[in-house]
């Protein structure tokens, strides 16, 4: 490549430094703010709840079955500009795009029951009397003479305490008919003068989905003075249970003339009533300020995995704001005793299988790229009970799943997004003793179709796929099951199929399965099936194999949610071919700078991610410009690396870290169950997961002077791994050298052997691109495309 100037590269540098002077994202270290306090105290849980982040701002522990929030009638719950609230429910998923859980909203109200439906009943309510931290949440209720609702967890249960005005008519209303998707049937049952019992059958999310059952008991701290239910509009006093198919619930009434608190503790199962008492028993038994005190200090210790020096307030309360979202989900799926609901329906113990934490919830399209990744380096114990749960998944239902909910199959979104997840977990070493049996879920799911009875559709397209190498866009196909249809997005389907057989490929032939090993790695060059020469684009194929739809890559046709603008560096196996195919690295470095705006990013780069890239939430089509709020383009910043500029990686990226802010404004879009939120802290870090599913993590400057991270020495021998990047700042922003445990690293990526082995990674930095990362080498290598012999090949195509 033409190298540039010192004065090219000292005049772009001093204009992107400019820029950013006085962003969040690069504060000069005589700024930052020493280290010290509760890191707890950082965290806002109101980030992402406006603009249709979707995040929720409740009660929760890390990976806990229970998300006690509010639900204001946003369509995933909380809302920021809505001014009721409908109820305090306890199933809540961080930035989901389709109306998920909401599961038994309760409420405190006071005076007659009139009426029975959560949007008529709900309470007012405003933001200066309302506040959140980790684990806890208190509002002011302005309606009802004014309610004090406060809302604490634990892992299986929500605990609450309503403080009402003196009446004798304070109620707490346990809806069991409404959530946020849809309620089929349910049952509630009067136990006692202090409990109530629910049963909920639900289903659906984005489309019809099979149906879930979660079971709950809520326990007073007190006898209530009279008690009821409600089946649509009719209310009937001492009633002591009923069963419904549509509004339906219960209610506790209370005297609170001179005890004003009432105390509530509800626990959940997705196995049974039993489960859900043996739930409360074990976890439910302390006070609202113990168990508030044991949430923070669980958060705390989480928290406290990754120290950070440097960064002003905000920079930090982002930063942190963004690990807490990463630990929000998976969400434990098992009770105390081990037992949980498989996908077959029944019911099944972890003892039985040596014994780990089934967990449940599995946003694998979003996730697979960077929240796998973070967890499997920061909570490789959770990261593998997560593993194993997969696969126990597969055993149970008869296939892997794509995206799971509770104890059932969505099949939402795309592609093939189980295999790297997976794969990543073997190559985080998280797979011990279980290489083989997952080698055989993820080599059925590769090579087949589930029947047409099941529940999964698995790699949709497959035998298409297999027999032409591409999946085929079928436009208007009917869907034979629930859910997405690979066949609507036969494009990207493509690229995620490929992708996934090169980490496939990568995996078997560690295990000594050379001739599958080959198969898939031929495979994950079909990438190159795809690629039309006439646009220099990828576009997608009829089932003649004829390229279909708009010739315009800023159109959508054959991608989901994206073009194939933001799709064609979705080839993180092979950038080195895929480069090629668009006619070298030069040529792609000109169309990255295209795709990123560069030359207005250097002006202004604040501006550019906010008005260039991001156009609003959902608005994922028909655009030839970077969409850093969804998933398909998210590892596109570090194809630089892949050209030799690993310096604009950091412009890009940093960039598109003013997009994180401490607002409720503050996430790019849905948050996907912590993939947005990972995003953000890897990036920061400068450390990032550029080929999901293996073990490579790309490079890029650290925005903070030093990150101490705690590792699992069980996993990583050191037991730490230090970064630091002293002076980083918005001047001086781009890596100069690179040393690992002093030695010098002209690489720009690590693999995880480098992160169990080493101790630390000091970047210098300065106010100048250098030649750091530009060697011929330096880039991250193609993985599971073939072998030596058939990669220089491919240099040849």
């Amino acid at each position: 490549m033409p190298w540039l100037s010192r004065t090219r590269l000292r005049t772009a540098g001093a204009v992107l430094a400019a820029a950013l002077i006085g962003s969040a994202l690069a504060v000069p270290t005589a700024q930052a703010e020493p280290p010290g306090g509760p890191l707890t105290d950082l965290v806002n849980p109101f980030i992402g709840s406006r603009n249709d982040g979707n995040t929720y701002p409740g009660a929760a522990v890390p990976f806990g079955m229970v998300q006690l929030s509010p639900d204001t009638g946003h369509f995933a719950g909380y809302g920021y500009d809505d001014d009721h609230i409908r109820g305090f429910s306890a199933v809540h998923l961080s930035g989901v795009g389709c109306g998920l859980g909401g599961d038994l909203p309760v409420l405190p109200t006071t005076g007659d029951i009139t009426e029975t439906d959560y949007a008529k009943y709900a309470s007012g309510y405003r933001h200066d009397d309302e506040s959140a931290r980790p684990g806890y949440y208190r509002v002011g209720l302005t309606s009802y003479g004014g309610i004090t609702a406060e809302l604490t967890a634990t892992a299986r249960t929500g605990k609450q305490r309503y403080t009402f005005p003196a009446t004798d008519k304070a109620n707490v209303l346990l809806n069991a008919g409404q959530s946020l998707h849809k309620t089929v049937s349910t049952r509630v049952e009067v136990l006692d003068s202090r409990t109530i019992r629910t049963a909920i059958t639900g289903r659906g999310f984005c489309q019809d989905t099979q149906p879930y059952t979660v079971h709950t008991i809520t326990r007073f701290d007190r006898p209530f003075t009279s008690y009821g239910t409600w089946d649509g509009d009719k209310v009937t006093a001492g009633s002591k249970g009923s069963t419904a198919g549509g509004r339906h619930g219960a209610y506790a009434r209370f005297d609170t003339r001179t005890d004003r608190t009432v105390e509530a503790t509800t626990a959940l199962s997705y196995v049974d009533a039993a489960g859900a008492a043996r739930n409360l028993r074990a976890e439910g038994g302390s006070s609202f300020d113990r168990t508030k005190a044991a949430a923070d200090a669980a958060w705390e210790r989480r928290l406290g995995l990754v120290k950070a020096q440097g960064g002003d307030r905000t920079l930090r309360r982002t930063f942190y704001s963004s690990l807490y979202r990463s630990f929000l989900a998976p969400n434990i799926g098992s009770d105390v005793d081990g037992r949980y609901t498989g996908w077959d329906q029944r019911t099944h113990r972890t003892a039985d299988f040596g014994g780990f934490t089934y967990y449940q919830n599995w946003s694998l399209w979003d996730t697979y790229r960077t929240q796998a990744q973070l967890l499997a380096l920061l909570a490789p114990g959770e990261s593998r009970d997560m593993a194993l749960s997969v696969l126990r998944i597969d055993k149970e239902s008869g296939w892997l799943p794509k995206w799971g909910y509770g104890t059932v199959e969505t099949n939402i979104m795309t592609g093939d997004p189980v295999t790297p997840f997976l794969t990543n977990a073997y190559q985080q070493g998280l797979l011990r003793g279980h290489e083989e049996e997952a080698y055989a879920a993820l080599k059925k799911n590769a090579d087949g179709v589930p029947t047409a009875d099941a529940p999964a559709v698995g790699r949709e397209a497959n035998a298409q796929y297999l027999k032409d190498g591409f999946a085929p866009y079928l436009k208007g196909r009917p869907h034979t099951k629930p859910g997405d249809s690979d066949f609507d997005h036969g494009a990207s389907a493509t690229l995620e199929y490929a992708l996934s057989d090169a980490m496939l490929a990568q995996m078997a032939r560690d295990l000594g399965h050379g001739k599958d090993a080959d198969r898939y790695a031929a495979r994950a060059r079909n990438y190159r099936e795809i690629f039309d020469g006439s646009t220099g684009f990828f576009r997608a194929r009829d089932a003649q194999g004829t390229f279909t739809g708009p010739a315009d890559p800023a159109e959508s046709e054959g991608f989901h949610e994206g073009t194939a603008w933001q799709y064609q560096w979705l080839v993180p196996q092979d950038l080195p071919g895929m480069l090629r195919l668009i006619g070298g690295k030069d040529k792609a470095d000109e169309r990255l700078d295209s795709f990123f705006a560069y030359q207005k990013l250097l002006k202004d780069p604040e501006k550019t991610a906010r008005e260039v890239w991001v156009n609003g939430p959902y608005d994922y089509y028909n655009a030839d410009k970077y969409n850093p709020q969804n998933e398909p383009d998210l590892i596109a910043p570090y194809t630089y690396l892949s050209t030799g500029r690993p310096w604009k990686t950091t412009d890009v990226v940093h960039a598109a870290l003013t997009l994180f802010t401490d607002a409720p404004t503050g996430m790019t879009g849905n948050d996907d169950l912590g993939t947005m939120s990972a995003w953000m802290v890897l990036s920061s870090i400068g450390v990032f997961p550029v080929q999901p599913g293996t073990d490579s993590w790309g490079l890029s400057t650290p925005v903070f002077d030093r990150v101490d991270l705690t590792l699992d020495r069980r996993y990583y021998p050191s037991g730490h791994f230090t970064v630091t990047a002293p002076g980083t700042s918005a001047a001086h922003r781009y890596v100069q050298s690179v040393r690992l445990d002093g030695a010098g690293h002209d690489r720009t990526y690590l693999t995880t052997d480098d992160l169990r082995s080493g101790r630390e990674l000091s970047f210098t930095v300065g106010a100048e691109p250098s030649r750091w990362g530009t060697g011929d080498h330096a880039a991250p290598p193609p993985v599971g495309t073939g072998s030596a012999a058939q990669q220089q090949s491919d240099r040849r195509h």
